[in-house]
């Protein structure tokens, strides 16, 4: 099994707080809103969105992908933290194990926070796995955090 990690991290002017809130906890509601081209709707399948639970993304004719399914693995409302796991996505499980993301919220200057995510990519029977062909997800993770950033500024008193 090949295993590649990738991490990247976004700055924003949102703090962490708020960002963990729109991004992780409300994101079934939010994400359809600002994302509505590529993001048909986020449904809870299994529990209450603690750890445990399943979730569905479903997306839009536009994207190349129908749905994606996602364990919560962790969810730290405390310290903005969220663990999760790609269980199924239509297209790529023939070739990938699972899809993890770490992802965090960490306090940045005065009212600000780095956002910071680690990928882990696991793949079935030794397939090589290169950083060019994940490069397509880490641009639409940074693209999700910079319209919700781009909200969240435009509305100082959502999520607070």
């Amino acid at each position: 099994m090949g295993v590649v990690k990738i991490s990247q991290t976004f700055k924003t002017q949102v703090t962490p707080s708020r960002m963990f809130k729109a991004l992780i906890l409300d994101s079934h509601n939010l994400c359809p809103k600002l994302m509505f081209s590529s993001i048909k709707s986020i449904e809870l399948l299994e529990g209450t969105g603690k750890a445990g639970s399943i979730k569905q993304m479903n997306f839009t004719e536009a994207s190349p992908l129908k749905y994606v399914k996602l364990r919560i693995d962790e969810l730290d409302k405390e310290n903005f933290k969220c663990k999760y796991t790609f269980i199924e996505v239509e297209g790529l499980m023939h070739k990938l194990d699972s899809i993890s993301y770490d992802v965090r919220f960490e306090p940045y200057g005065f009212t600000g926070c780095v956002c910071k995510m680690t990928s882990e990519y696991k793949s079935n029977d030794n397939l090589e796995i290169k950083e060019e062909d994940i490069e397509h997800g880490k641009d639409r993770a940074i693209g999700m955090y910079e319209v919700v950033e781009a909200y969240l500024l435009a509305h100082p008193h959502a999520y607070e």
